[in-house]
């Protein structure tokens, strides 16, 4: 198991370290984007972006560490991978509080209650995967975190379905008005695909190491 292969070096154990802060960095990212949600702050969003730009340092790090020979060949790629897709999330995660900044309140006040919901359980997302890796560092129950991430999913898919049912009855006259709900829509429902896929490769990464 994971253990086995960390035993091999410090670089393994400096790698593992900056993932578990670039997780928790990511849940404090979607923490903050889901209080601007549910308080329609929306200044208050820009604190996506310096999480952003710290979770990209970080991410630097782990990749050059990598790199400088951390972990056996075999598994370097689905751990690369694995980073590349969390930081897929922050992207789409900074994309959505963008476009959120820009939103018609009045539109916006129609689909309140299911877009605060869909922000919550993507923050409760996050946390799962976060706990999902230490499942696998620790050999804990890493099927069980797999299982509620695709739950989580599954009751956004449900919440977005319930949003585009909403907004296909208003009538919205100015483009730009329907581009950008329509744009902070698909980045807030696909955030947690993105966080399914990552919950994923976990998943692959604890199957090559038996």
């Amino acid at each position: 198991m994971f253990d086995k292969v960390l035993a091999s070096g410090k670089l393994e154990k400096k790698v593992i370290e900056h993932i578990k802060i670039h997780l928790k960095t990511l849940y404090s990212a979607a923490e903050c984007f889901r209080h601007a949600i549910s308080t329609v702050d929306k200044d208050s969003t820009f604190c996506v972006s310096q999480l952003e730009r710290e979770a990209d340092t970080i991410r630097r790090e782990i990749i050059t560490t990598i790199h400088q020979g951390a972990f056996l060949p075999f598994i370097r790629p689905n751990i690369c991978r694995f980073i590349e897709i969390v930081d897929e999330a922050f992207d789409n995660l900074e994309d959505a509080s963008f476009e959120f900044r820009y939103v018609n309140n009045e539109i916006f006040k129609i689909i309140e209650p299911e877009c605060s919901r869909i922000a919550k359980i993507n923050s409760q997302m996050c946390e799962i995967l976060s706990l999902a890796f230490d499942a696998l560092i620790e050999k804990g129950d890493l099927k069980e975190k797999n299982l509620s991430i695709r739950i989580c999913e599954k009751q956004i898919d449900d919440l977005k379905f319930d949003i585009i049912e909403k907004l296909r009855k208003i009538e919205i006259q100015n483009f730009w008005d329907g581009k950008i709900i329509s744009d902070f829509v698909d980045y807030l429902t696909r955030l947690s695909d993105l966080l399914e896929d990552a919950s994923d490769y976990l998943y692959i990464i604890e199957i090559s190491l038996k």
